[in-house]
């Protein structure tokens, strides 16, 4: 029982969380996909050489689109959520930890497609892991989707750096002294707070044999999809998402 309670960190949770099948999303095939609905080819070449609000994409095309992420990633998160909510005394623990794995595997899908639509580059995944500055990078996104003080303001300040067409790089390093490492630490603290409640909610869920599927699949789903509602709406405030700021600003 210790060995396992040593294993339900937030860290170790979202290392798992990285080796999921399909948690990856390519930025570029992502973009296409979505786009080819609404814009013709050269456009949709613009916004995957540089992004959708300077390829000319309005908001509106964007914001239907991420609704409609937002609602696909919810419905299959909820789906797995409530298929693994298996009845089983103590051996629901290390099921609900596999629950909130999955789970954060698609906090990880939905970042990526959201951060894509609203203009952020390709995330920096590694085969079955990240860099520290990419790990960093990706609990801002999460801090923002759990309401985390500080998160919004520090992701903003990437846009802002980003909109001005900067490299990825080097905002993080402009932006990592002084400035990502508090907002980070506080984002591991209250996200693990917060998944170690998750997981005791899913124990308890699974021990009820008949409703406990429908219980976890309420509470993954009440979780879920506000998270990714919130994190896009600060994503569309932002000028990296604002075909105006382009017009005005920049000359591509």
């Amino acid at each position: 029982m210790q060995v396992i309670k040593n294993e339900l960190t937030f860290e170790n949770i979202l290392k798992t969380a990285m080796r999921t099948p399909e948690v990856k999303i390519d930025r570029a095939k992502f973009l296409r996909r979505e786009l080819i609905k609404y814009c013709p080819e050269e456009i949709i070449a613009d916004a995957v050489s540089y992004n959708p609000a300077m390829a000319g994409i309005s908001k509106e095309v964007i914001n239907k689109i991420s609704k409609q992420v937002i609602n696909y990633e919810t419905s299959k998160v909820t789906a797995i959520s409530v298929a693994a909510s298996l009845p089983g005394g103590v051996a629901a623990i290390p099921a609900a930890a596999a629950d909130i794995a999955s789970y954060f595997a698609f906090i990880l899908r939905a970042v990526q497609k959201l951060a894509y639509l609203y203009g952020f580059e390709q995330f920096e995944f590694e085969d079955d892991d990240m860099d520290s500055e990419t790990m960093q990078f990706v609990l801002i996104f999460i801090g923002v989707m759990f309401g985390v003080q500080g998160a919004a303001s520090t992701l903003r300040k990437f846009a802002d750096v980003f909109a001005k067409q900067v490299s990825k790089k080097l905002a993080q390093q402009a932006l990592t002294k002084g400035t990502i490492y508090p907002i980070v630490k506080k984002v591991a603290t209250n996200v693990g707070i917060r998944m170690t409640k998750q997981i005791f909610a899913d124990t308890v869920a699974s021990a009820v044999p008949v409703a406990g599927g429908v219980i976890s699949g309420g509470i993954t789903y009440a979780a879920f999809k506000p998270g990714c509602m919130k994190l896009r709406k600060n994503l569309m405030s932002y000028n990296l998402c604002d075909p105006d700021y382009y017009r005005e600003n920049i000359n591509i």
